[in-house]
């Protein structure tokens, strides 16, 4: 792997509504721009995801996505406004900072969510994509929440018994989302807490092939549990605002912009065939398959993966 480089400026932008987005900027001030899109959602921006960039070629930008991380307001808090936490929202804050960086077009890195947000993005403004990389590739269709919310359940049996006796007893199956969207935010902090502790516990059940240890949320700021809880809920409860299948049935608009899809084989978070069928709906994408390895970027053979996918894209112009 890279090293991870310190940033070299970082901030909040305003970006309306009363939210303010915090980025950092790394690598080379000179190099190709570069923009990271963390997944969740709500999970917020990470440093370790900057060690796939060269920062020698790269100028590394990334940044908490409304509700996470050090943005402001934090979605834990009280009286904060979900109906600005949209993905049309995301994707215009996006262009705000594209715009406060002076960045005419950039490179793209995005993880699960991310490839959703990345996609959601290029296919709105793809004059400003350069080129896009993605690991754990979901478009968040209802059929893929479905998957993650029920299908996978015969795989975890004793989790997703716990994840059911957390929501309020009669809950069908398909409400489940909406049912721990509600608990997380009762009247009560114990119930809300202990709300986001079992619905993280079974959202991370399946992120990596490596065996867990205790309990997903062993050890996780309470506060980081709620928001990325309530933020998960709240967009997959909406199905993200989008028709079912827009980013696959408007991949024509990413024609011309080159891009590589990194999928774990064992990906039970998102399975292989929604890659798939994006490589065949964007011509432009070469799909590399890493046997072996799940939804984790660090699961074996994904870091290597990802990192040279972005090390062809480091020499282009993309100023």
């Amino acid at each position: 792997m890279l090293p991870i480089t310190e940033p070299v400026a970082s901030g909040w932008l305003e970006v309306g509504d009363g939210n303010a987005i915090w980025w950092e900027e790394a690598g080379n001030p000179d190099g190709a721009p570069a923009l990271i899109l963390h997944g969740g959602p709500g999970s917020g921006f990470s440093t370790w995801m900057r060690q796939f960039f060269d920062p020698r070629r790269y100028r590394i930008i990334g940044f908490d996505q409304r509700g996470c991380g050090r943005s402001t307001p934090h979605a834990s808090g009280e009286g904060v406004d979900f109906s600005v936490i949209t993905t049309a929202h995301l994707v215009a804050d996006i262009e705000r900072l594209r715009a406060h960086f002076g960045v005419d077009k950039w490179v793209i890195y995005g993880g699960s969510w991310g490839t959703t947000l990345g996609l959601a993005y290029a296919e709105a403004h793809p004059e400003h994509v350069a080129a896009m990389v993605f690991g754990g590739v979901t478009t968040t269709r209802r059929r893929e929440i479905d998957w993650l919310y029920r299908g996978l359940a015969p795989l975890y049996p004793a989790e997703w018994e716990r994840f059911v006796a957390g929501a309020p007893p009669g809950t069908p199956e398909d409400g489940l989302i909406a049912a721990y969207n509600d608990l997380l935010f009762d009247a009560d902090p114990a119930v809300r807490n202990q709300a986001a502790r079992d619905f993280h516990d079974w959202d991370n059940a399946a992120v990596s092939v490596a065996a867990q240890v205790g309990r997903p949320s062993d050890g996780v700021d309470p506060k980081r549990l709620l928001a990325r809880s309530r933020i998960v809920t709240h967009v997959f409860r909406h199905a993200a605002w989008m028709e079912e299948g827009r980013l696959l049935a408007n991949a024509d608009r990413l024609r011309g912009i080159p891009g590589v899809l990194v999928q774990g084989r064992l990906d039970l978070q998102g399975p292989l065939v929604t890659a798939w069928e994006l490589a065949r709906a964007w011509p432009e994408a070469k799909l590399v398959v890493i046997d072996g390895a799940g939804h984790s970027a660090g699961d074996a053979g994904m870091p290597e993966a990802i990192t040279a996918a972005l090390d062809g894209f480091a020499g282009r112009d993309h100023r």
